[in-house]
Order: C-alpha cells, then sequence, then structure tokens
C-alpha cells in the first residue's frame, strides 16, 4: 500500500510540474507562434522589408441600408519600405477610389517615423496630425512580422486571457501590453501561427468593437515567415483587405526612404499620446475623407460657429459636416449630430446659450451615415427624443444601447432610454411661433406605389421650417460655392419636393455640408 501512495504522489507531483501556470502558458504560446514564424533568430535577422501589392477598402457606416452591407469605397496599388528595427515606414498609394462619387484617382506616399509622419503629393510634403500618426504607428505594429518577437522579449508584459472568438472559432489568447496599446493575439491552434491581432476600440454607432487583423497566407521572408494576406475586420466586418503579391526581405533601402524634408521639420508634430479616435482617424483615412487635423471636427486654426438663417433658425458651419438649429417658443429641435460627442456637446451648448431656457427637445437625423449621427447619444443623454426615417429606426435603437466602456461618453455614465419616432412619410412640429415638417424622402403617393429612393442613402429625411422658407437636406445637395449640377441627388430631392407638394420659387437649401444656396440657382438641376 505505501509503495502504491508513493507512485501515486510521484505521478501527481510530475502532472503538477507539466500543467504550466498561467504565465508560462501565455509565454508558451508566444513562443509556439515565434517558433511557427521561422524562430526567433529569423525574426531578429530580418531587419528590413519590401512589399508592393493591392488593397480593398469597405465602409459599415456609409452602408446603403442601416445595418446592410459595407459599402465598396475602392482599390489601390501599394508599395512599402519598411525599415523594422527602427520603426520606419513609407508607403505609396496609387488609389481607384469610387465612393464617395465622383470617382477619382489618387496618388501620394505616407512616410511614418516614429517621431512624427507626413503626406508627399504633387503639391509637396504636409505633416501629419498627432493622431494620425499615433494610429498609423499603432497599425504598424499591429501588422508588424516582430510583433510576436517583440512580446516573447518582453514577457513581463504578457498575461494569458480567456479565449477570444473569431467568427465561429474560439481560439486560445494572450493580451499584450505595448506601450499605451493593449493587443489581443489570438493563436490557430493547428498551426500555432497568430490568426488575428485585436484591439478593442470605440466606434461612435457600433460602441464597443472588436478590431481585427487576421493574418493568413503565410510565405517565406529569408529564414522568417510573414502573412501575405492581411484583413482588417470591425465586429467581424472586413473594412480593409490587403494582398502582398511581392516580399522582399532585407532589401537595400534608398539612403533617402524615410528623410524628411526641412519644410516638414518645421511644421512636425508628436505623436499624439491620448484621446486618439482610431477608428474615425483609419476609416475615414479609408474612406478618402479625412480631415488631417488635431481639433478632429474642423481644420487647424479652424472652430465651429452659428450662422442665423432667420431670427429662429441657426446653422451650425466649421466642421466637416453640419447641424441645424430651429427655435420653436418653448424647446429646440436640432437636425443631424454629425462625428460623436466632441461635436454634439459644442452644438448643445452653444444652442441652449443662443436660446435660454430651452431644452431639445428633439434631435432628427437625416440618414444612418456615421458622419451625420456618430453624436446621437450626446443628445439622448441631455434629454432629447429622436425623429428618424422608419428604415433606420431599428438600427438608431441599437446605437442607443449600445456600450461605450472603451470611451465613456455621457450616455454610458447617464443612461437614458428616449422615445424613438419611426418616420414613415410625414411629421410636423408645430406651435404658434413656427411649423418644421420633417419628410420621409422614400415616401410615395399610394401605398401601392413605389417608394421613392436614391443611391446614396436607403434612408433619408429633409426638413422643412416652413416660416423661414428653408429647406435642410444632407448630402444629396451639398452647397459649397460652386455650381450645382443636375444629378440623381438632386434629382431625389426634386422628386420629394413634388410628392410633399413642396411649392414655390423662394426656398433656400441649407446643406448638411457646406452653406446654404437659393432654389432658382438649382432649380433646373432638380427638374
Amino acid at each position: 500500500m505505501r509503495r502504491l501512495f508513493l507512485v501515486m504522489s510521484f505521478a501527481l507531483a510530475a502532472c503538477q510540474q507539466q500543467t504550466p501556470t498561467a504565465s508560462n502558458d501565455a509565454g508558451s504560446l508566444i513562443a509556439q507562434a515565434v517558433a511557427a514564424e521561422g524562430g526567433a533568430d529569423a525574426l531578429r535577422a530580418l531587419n528590413a522589408v519590401k512589399l508592393s501589392g493591392e488593397a480593398k477598402f469597405w465602409e459599415p457606416g456609409q452602408s446603403l441600408e442601416p445595418g446592410g452591407p459595407p459599402r465598396f469605397l475602392g482599390t489601390a496599388k501599394i508599395e512599402t519600405d519598411w525599415n523594422l528595427a527602427t520603426g520606419e515606414a513609407r508607403t505609396q498609394w496609387d488609389r481607384d477610389q469610387q465612393y464617395p462619387p465622383p470617382a477619382e484617382k489618387l496618388r501620394y506616399t505616407e512616410t511614418v517615423l516614429p517621431a512624427l509622419g507626413f503626406v508627399t503629393g504633387d503639391k509637396g510634403a504636409k505633416p501629419m496630425s498627432s493622431v494620425r500618426i499615433a494610429a498609423q504607428l499603432r497599425e504598424l505594429e499591429r501588422a508588424s512580422p516582430r510583433l510576436l518577437l517583440k512580446a516573447m522579449d518582453d514577457a513581463a508584459h504578457v498575461q494569458k486571457t480567456e479565449p477570444q472568438k473569431l467568427g465561429e472559432r474560439l481560439l486560445p489568447a494572450v493580451s499584450y501590453a505595448d506601450g499605451a496599446t493593449n493587443f489581443l493575439i489570438l493563436f490557430d491552434p493547428d498551426t500555432h501561427l497568430p490568426a488575428a491581432i485585436r484591439t478593442r476600440d470605440d466606434d461612435n454607432m457600433a460602441g464597443d468593437s472588436n478590431y481585427d487583423l487576421l493574418l493568413s497566407d503565410w510565405a517565406p521572408a529569408g529564414s522568417a515567415k510573414i502573412a501575405t494576406s492581411l484583413s482588417y475586420r470591425l465586429n467581424g466586418i472586413e473594412v480593409a483587405n490587403f494582398h502582398y503579391t511581392m516580399v522582399a526581405p532585407n532589401p537595400a533601402l534608398p539612403a533617402d526612404a524615410f528623410a524628411v524634408p526641412e519644410t516638414v521639420k518645421t511644421a512636425a508634430k508628436a505623436p499624439a499620446t491620448a484621446n486618439v479616435p482610431y477608428q474615425w482617424v483609419i476609416r475615414r483615412l479609408f474612406l478618402n475623407r479625412y480631415l488631417d487635423s488635431d481639433a478632429i471636427i474642423y481644420p487647424d486654426g479652424g472652430g465651429l460657429k452659428l450662422v442665423e438663417l432667420a431670427p429662429n433658425v441657426q446653422q451650425v458651419q466649421g466642421g466637416t459636416a453640419n447641424s441645424l438649429i430651429v427655435a420653436m417658443k418653448d424647446f429646440l429641435v436640432v437636425f443631424d449630430a454629425p462625428y460623436g460627442e466632441l461635436q454634439s456637446r459644442w452644438t448643445i451648448d452653444a444652442a441652449k446659450a443662443k436660446y435660454p431656457g430651452k431644452p431639445i427637445r428633439y434631435l432628427v437625423l437625416t440618414h444612418h451615415h456615421m458622419d451625420h449621427a456618430g453624436g446621437l447619444r450626446t443628445y439622448v443623454a441631455d434629454g432629447a427624443n429622436l425623429i428618424v426615417p422608419v428604415e433606420a429606426a431599428a438600427y438608431v435603437k441599437a446605437a442607443v444601447a449600445a456600450p461605450h466602456t472603451v470611451v465613456p461618453d455621457d450616455l454610458q455614465k447617464n443612461p437614458r432610454t428616449p422615445v424613438i419616432y419611426g418616420l414613415y412619410e410625414v411629421m410636423s412640429i408645430k406651435d404658434e411661433t413656427e411649423e418644421v415638417r420633417v419628410y420621409n424622402m422614400d415616401t410615395a403617393d399610394r401605398e401601392t406605389d413605389p417608394r421613392l429612393t436614391n443611391s446614396h442613402s436607403a434612408d433619408m429625411i429633409m426638413g422643412h421650417v416652413l416660416g423661414s422658407k428653408l429647406l435642410y437636406v444632407t448630402d444629396l445637395i451639398s452647397p459649397r460655392g460652386g455650381p450645382i449640377e443636375r444629378s440623381e441627388y438632386t434629382v431625389a430631392v426634386g422628386n420629394d419636393m413634388r410628392e410633399q407638394r413642396v411649392e414655390g420659387a423662394d426656398f433656400t437649401f441649407v446643406g448638411g455640408h457646406g452653406g446654404t444656396v437659393k432654389y432658382a440657382e438649382v432649380a433646373k438641376a432638380l427638374k
């Protein structure tokens, strides 16, 4: 009996020694991945790489239908010189941008160094904003073939975490605190290679989100291996895909590959260390609508302002997108909530200062796109109820309910459930001082008629301030100083005006972008 007890004791001790602790388990996952990538020595020997290939881009926040398939944005050819040892990268872009219209060809070069970044185009070189540099540096680190090697050498900042879901699979994972960024590294248990590199990001509509880089099609790079297919996904929805057709390890990089022009040196900014709206920066770059400014919502040196269109009507101008404020006798109506909390907070404060004692009772969202609806939650927290196209009601309800713990906003701190009016045809907001009519632009004469449509968004509202003879239209008409040509978009506005019996030639169109334009100047484009 004693001999049996000793054998069992020794066996138990052996099992205990073989069972890894959480720390060792995390370390073993990293070590196995490094080995699968060719080994530590091979990765250390990979000091630089030259890459060329193609990319595609999509944007879920610009979908045709609320919650529908992401909008295809366009393609690009890319060439990258990347010094992995120093963290310097230069990417030449040849982009074929298909959305937003009109389609255009874009050629420029992005150079990112650890301390600064700049963009070179046909008009010379311009420094990047601090938030853009920070976002670009984070994404270089995410995609670096040396990330796992760095994590192995920095074991004190690596921890085992719970398995992470990727598609339908539950994968082993570790967290790596890489400076201010926490990467979740998911592993393929069959190959031991990293399957995805994840961060938890804030999205202005979806809230707390998984932003993943999925790695596949591993190919030799000297004695190491690197992924040649890179798929970037937001909550499982692909927003970018890079495929490298050429990988050259340790190339002889030009001596001036990362040279900084004198004009950039004098104006260069350091990477931001806090308050980086990663998703806004990354995805607006994909969309080719990024305002490269640390003010985020307006150009450096600019600002938001109220422009009085009538004694009871103010347009918020100065940002990349506008709002309209209409003062009724006892309350306010606001159209659109661009960007996020930063712009919404400014607009709410400015509206209440201009019209003291009048709460914002209604926020009208013209459509679901992130650049016009991203700040809706701030209005809800302030007490507003929502008027939205009926097609977007469920989508907006989900945005209101989405947790925002990564970057806590006002509604996360002070939860509130608003009334959400899903507008099918027409709504009138009226008192003795003013009437505001809100039109769903998909309205048809009869229930049996097909609903009107436009290719920008399947949900769209137009606002009509009757007493002031103003029509608020977003995206379909954007008064920016030049002539507004006839297009599918202007025809859609004209069709809705006829459908709603909005008649007369003394209207002024107020843009969700730009300023205002008289009806007479666009009459031909509306027919």
